[in-house]
């Protein structure tokens, strides 16, 4: 997968990176990938094809899954490429024993438009009042970027369905959360967008656990250093 960098997507990236609007924290990631595999990425592909082909025995499993039939290459390429999308955007996560059953085939876009917009309400209220930001609405800002880079109207949405234990969606302090894959199979491009939105309270509980954290090494430091040198003078 190979990550495309695409000015209007990154801006709007860099102002979800922790918009306060109240009471929560809302934080939220959008990135683009070409489906072009290459190095450790088509090494895990060739792997996972492997492991979902010989997982899928039932007849079942196969004919049936969100993806498409399993029994063919292009619905089995289509997991892997959601999977090895999950493992670029968290790298500290591992999400390489998902399977079909883990993942949901949306409805359609329009669906899916309406959910992000009602979640985004707040923080577009914020954006208008960002300088450097303002000039256009949040969600029209949002969906001309999103169309521009995947075209909308010829993708297929999905959305994984977290276990809220082992992935970054049961986050400490997390009240809702989204996240969708928008696939355009003829552009072979996945377009990523997630948000969460985190209690304020549980946010600077956490930092605030952290600086203490980091203090009290800091200060362990010092009195080491401290206690050394006055070793030195005696």
């Amino acid at each position: 997968m190979k990550f495309l960098d695409i000015a209007p997507l990154a801006r709007i990236n860099a102002f979800l990176d922790g918009v306060d609007v109240g009471d929560l924290i809302v934080k939220g990631d959008l990135e683009a990938y070409s489906c072009k595999l290459a190095g450790l990425d088509k090494k895990l592909s060739r792997s996972l094809e492997e492991e979902v082909a010989a997982g899928s025995a039932s007849p079942s499993s196969l004919s049936k899954s969100p993806v498409g039939p399993l029994q063919e290459s292009s619905s089995r390429k289509t997991l892997v490429y959601l999977i090895l999308t999950l493992n670029h955007i968290y790298p500290d996560y591992d999400f390489s024993l998902l399977r079909a059953h883990h993942f949901r085939k949306e409805e359609g876009v329009s669906a899916v438009e309406e959910l992000i917009d009602a979640h985004l309400v707040e923080a577009s209220k914020v954006w208008e009042t960002t300088p450097g930001f303002g000039e256009e609405p949040l969600l029209d800002n949002l969906w001309s970027s999103i169309d521009e880079a995947i075209c909308l109207k010829e993708c297929d949405v999905y959305s994984y369905k977290s276990d809220m234990e082992t992935d970054p969606f049961g986050e400490k302090g997390s009240v809702w959360s989204f996240n969708y894959f928008f696939y355009n199979k003829k552009l072979k491009r996945i377009l990523y967008f997630s948000c969460r939105g985190l209690s304020k309270t549980a946010v600077e509980l956490s930092v605030t656990t952290d600086y203490k954290y980091n203090t009290d090494d800091e200060g362990e430091e010092v009195d080491a250093a401290t206690s050394m040198a006055n070793e030195m003078d005696l």
